[in-house]
Order: C-alpha cells, then structure tokens, then sequence
C-alpha cells in the first residue's frame, strides 16, 4: 500500500456507547478489515478514535460505527480526517 493511498481519521461517537462493549467490539473489526489505531473510553461519556488504513477498509469501519455493536445506540459521529502518519501497527483498546 503506498503512503497516498492511507487516509486517517479522528472519530468521536455520542451515545450509548460505553458499557456496551464498543471499543471491544471496533477492535475486531478493524482488525478484520486491516485497519490500525486505537479506540478509547472517554470521561464524558464518548467514544474516540484513531484509524488509520486504506480508504475503502476506512469507510467500511466508518460504517459499521454508525450502528456499533448489540446493545448501543449512536447518537452522533464526529469524523475528521488527519494527517495518516503510519504509526501504527495494531488496532489497540486503550484503559
């Protein structure tokens, strides 16, 4: 994959999204779909993320955000793309 063809996103999603399992739940499937980054529980409530990876294996992660795992209800996604730096190696559940 060249450098031009990885997009990267910084994503933050409002809702019923902690306690649900989402951060478990995005991890495998950006591991599925080849996606690196990392996703983490914030203390308002939210759900952030980091991805990186090529623009198709992005949108499809994107979408299936829009829904998320059993059991959550996304009430809003805040997505903007960043500068992909290709520094990640893994897709990661920060604590």
């Amino acid at each position: 994959m060249s450098k031009d063809s990885v997009v990267a996103y910084h994503v933050i999603l409002s809702g019923r999204v902690q306690g649900v399992g989402f951060r478990y739940s995005t991890r495998q499937v950006a591991v599925r779909l080849g996606v690196c980054g990392w996703v983490r529980n914030t203390p308002d409530g939210s759900v952030e993320l980091v991805c990186e990876g090529s623009k198709d294996r992005i949108e499809r992660l994107l979408k299936w955000l829009k829904s998320g795992p059993p059991g959550s209800y996304v009430t809003n996604i805040d997505k903007r793309q960043i500068s992909a730096q290709r520094a990640f190696h893994s897709f990661t559940v920060e604590v």
